[in-house]
């Protein structure tokens, strides 16, 4: 056998390899996520799908994040250190840390971390193993605490029982919405005085009787029918499920149910809870808005384009003798109009959005020239800002290259109002995996955690930023909707005094 048979069929093996090894990561129920150690922010390349289901996270929303993500706000345990140093040291180790869910729910992860270093010996990925052990942490602490306490708790029982049942009590007749207990039967075993009162029915109507009895069969819903009886029994609890249903007394009313199935065994076993929120007013009072909305964008737009025409009119049949304080009246009228119209191109952009009319017009571009080009246009306009890009994907992108420069403008005109005027933006482009990533990273005043999901809500601005700067709060609003239709996503992570980073993914093969 020569050398080249021999090298050629230890490549095929070596391959037959991979393909079996990446087989096996993509079938074990063990969560499994590799790492680049060579990119920014050693950001996750891979994740098999077993750690989808562990974190609830689908793998778009994964790739390019740092695992830290998956600790939320729950950023002071002692293991995130012991990780760190690690991962610095380029060093295995085995911890076991609170992390949570897409949905905010904690579960504790038993964490294997292991470097990969090439041929020179240079650590090039981390291979992270995880494993729920939430029942096993809980079985744990609840031992230690019934040892602890069970003396305890036997001298209190009854009381406690006593004081537990009539502040349950409070709390339910206190709440400000309706809540509503059943059997197993749906039949009403309580209900509180919101539930009396917004649905006009007494008590003695209601105790006792099955749930689509009530009112004489009013409460006989089709949708309500399917959540209890179709959705429940599988997907316990039902959270934020809308109906809407004409009652012959108090009218039309669209209410946002939860429901909940007590599994637990003991005497309140298959006992449901349901929750009914009235938000028929709440929703009218956000139509109302979005129809205000739409209707003054567009009605504004007719007269401001003539505004902008006679703008460039002035600008064209300036006289040469016209005066400086006149020129200069002229330039700044012309940046006020021109600034009002990007505002009013915003509303319009919110108003698409909200009624479903956003198009996107796909075709593929140079992704990296749209990046620079976007990058030397906010430049030109800010001469005194240092703006510095890392990396490119050399790749061309199928999508709307227009709506992708107004994501990447936003973004780079928010970092350099926030951030101060002696230091740099810094923008960074990358392929991972099938993903494209760009991040928008500043040194400015940052935003605390607890307001850093709600950055990308409509209308919703930062305290501090609110105070300070002028704006309507729908930027990044409209920065989400564009990367959400293109199939990506986009997130910010930010520490109050030292800075924020934004960044978004675009899938590959859109």
């Amino acid at each position: 056998m020569d050398e080249r048979t021999y090298n050629d069929k230890k490549e095929a093996g070596a391959k037959l390899d991979l393909e079996l090894l990446s087989k096996v990561m993509d079938a074990t129920n063990t969560g499994i996520v590799i790492t680049d150690n060579l990119l920014p922010d050693n950001p996750i390349i891979y994740c098999n799908p077993a750690f989808e289901t562990l974190s609830g996270y689908k793998r778009k929303e994964i790739i390019g994040h740092n695992c830290r993500f998956l600790q939320g706000k729950d950023r002071s345990q002692q293991q995130r250190k012991e990780i760190a140093t690690a991962l610095k040291n380029g060093e295995a180790c085995h911890v076991e840390i609170r992390n949570y869910t897409k949905k905010g729910n904690l579960f504790w992860n038993e964490l294997y971390i292991s470097p990969v270093k090439d041929e020179n010996g240079k650590i090039t990925n981390f291979i992270g193993v995880q494993n729920d052990v939430t029942l096993r942490k809980k079985s744990q602490l609840a031992l230690e605490m019934n040892q602890r306490d069970m003396e305890l708790q036997i001298e209190e029982r009854t009381q406690l029982y006593k004081e537990s049942q009539e502040y349950l009590t409070s709390i339910v007749e206190t709440l400000r919405e309706s809540l509503l207990v059943m059997d197993k039967e749906y039949r009403i075993l309580s209900a509180n005085n919101h539930f009396l009162n917004t649905f006009k029915v007494s008590l003695n109507e209601t105790i006792g009787r099955p749930l689509y009895e009530l009112g004489n069969g009013q409460w006989n819903i089709p949708e309500l029918k399917k959540m209890m009886e179709e959705i429940l029994p599988t997907n316990n609890p039902v959270l934020d499920y809308e109906v809407e249903h004409e009652f012959p007394h108090i009218g039309k009313k669209l209410m946002l149910l939860n429901a909940h199935r007590i599994e637990l065994e003991g005497q309140y076993k298959d006992w449901i809870l349901l929750a009914i929120e009235d938000i028929t007013e709440r929703r009218a009072i956000q139509q109302r808005k979005d129809d205000f909305l739409s209707i003054a964008s567009h009605e504004l737009k007719t007269p401001l384009t003539t505004i902008v025409g006679y703008m460039q009119l002035m600008d064209k049949l300036m006289p040469d003798n016209a005066s400086e304080k006149f020129k200069g009246v002229v330039e700044k009228t012309g940046k006020y109009v021109k600034r009002l119209n990007q505002l009013l191109g915003e509303l319009l952009d919110v108003s698409r959005i909200q009624t479903g009319n956003i198009e996107l017009h796909r075709e593929p571009f140079d992704f990296d020239r749209m990046i620079v080009e976007t990058i030397d246009a906010i430049r030109a306009a800010t001469p005194k800002r240092k703006i510095e890009v890392n990396g490119k994907t050399g790749r061309d992108f199928n999508g709307d290259e227009s709506h992708l420069v107004q994501v990447l403008s936003n973004l780079l005109s928010n970092a350099i109002k926030y951030s101060p005027e002696n230091s740099t933006v810094e923008v960074q482009v990358s392929t991972i995996s099938d993903f494209m990533k760009v991040s928008v990273i500043d040194k400015g005043m940052g935003i605390a955690i607890d307001e850093q999901a709600k950055v990308f809500d409509r209308f919703y601005r930062v305290g501090e930023v609110q105070r300070q700067y002028p704006g309507m709060g729908i930027g990044l609003y409209i920065c989400q909707q564009i990367i959400t239709n293109h199939g990506g996503t986009i997130w910010v992570e930010s520490e109050k005094s030292k800075g924020s980073v934004f960044s978004f993914t675009l899938p590959i093969n859109s």
